[in-house]
């Protein structure tokens, strides 16, 4: 059985999975609510703080944005496939599954391959919505390289360590200092941030803001990002394929 049948016999039960379950159906619309909460509220409060503090938020755009996209937006749909791959162990679906003529790899590849497609076309949804700096193709395309790995890893991790929902919820909040780990490098003195690249997070982030500086040999930072992350995926796809078989 090809990727293209997996996604045709599954993709439909997912969707009516997420649509009926009123925890996680609206998570999908977070992102879009973040870029238009961006859009009109962020250039009205950078006024506010200029004239009232004489604080300019302008240059910290790209902070804002690597966080609410680069960051957030695959932890949604990472989050959200974690939920499923929850619901489907709670279920005994999984089990099931391996008596079917769906093989195993393909089920893992195509949860996998989900999220990493949402992030990816997603990202150039968010970015002009958001309308904060000016739309670059490159910047966009290569940080959505970047980040797009980050979902299926985060999605292995819920389904490989949490037992269930509930766990899920609390792993959600418990790996929020992934997110908030890049930022405070951000600010770290020059040579010292790199003591945060062991936080896979860390890389797409820091590709966004190389990017949006107009630095040279992002490439690399680009490969570390991808390569680090799908070794990470692999380790709890591994881990979550010893789960299946428990």
């Amino acid at each position: 059985m090809n990727l293209n049948m997996v996604f045709r016999s599954l993709g439909p039960i997912d969707i009516r999975s997420v649509s009926r379950d009123s925890l996680v159906s609206w998570m999908i619309y977070i992102p879009i609510f973040m870029a238009l909460l961006m859009r009109w509220g962020v250039p009205p409060l950078t006024a506010r703080l200029l004239e009232e503090y004489n604080f300019d938020l302008v240059p910290y755009y790209p902070v804002l944005l690597a966080y609410f996209f680069i960051g957030m937006c695959p932890m949604i749909f990472g989050a959200l496939i974690g939920f499923i791959l929850l619901d489907e162990k709670d279920d005994r679906t999984l089990t099931a599954l391996q008596v079917t003529p769906l093989p195993l790899n393909g089920y893992i590849l195509y949860r996998v391959t989900v999220p990493i497609l949402l992030t990816f076309g997603l990202m150039f949804v968010l970015f002009p919505l958001a309308n904060l700096t000016p739309f670059n193709l490159r910047t966009v395309l290569l940080s959505a390289i970047a980040a797009a790995p980050m979902a299926p890893m985060l999605a292995l991790i819920f389904g490989s360590v949490a037992q269930n929902k509930v766990q899920g919820f609390a792993l959600m909040k418990l790996t929020g200092f992934i997110f908030i780990a890049p930022v405070v490098a951000y600010f770290t003195p020059a040579g010292w941030e790199l003591a945060f690249g062991i936080v896979p997070t860390y890389w797409p982030m820091k590709v966004y803001w190389l990017l949006d500086e107009g630095a040279a040999n992002v490439w690399l930072y680009v490969v570390v990002a991808v390569v680090y992350q799908l070794l990470v995926t692999a380790f709890f796809a591994r881990k979550f394929y010893k789960v299946l078989h428990q």
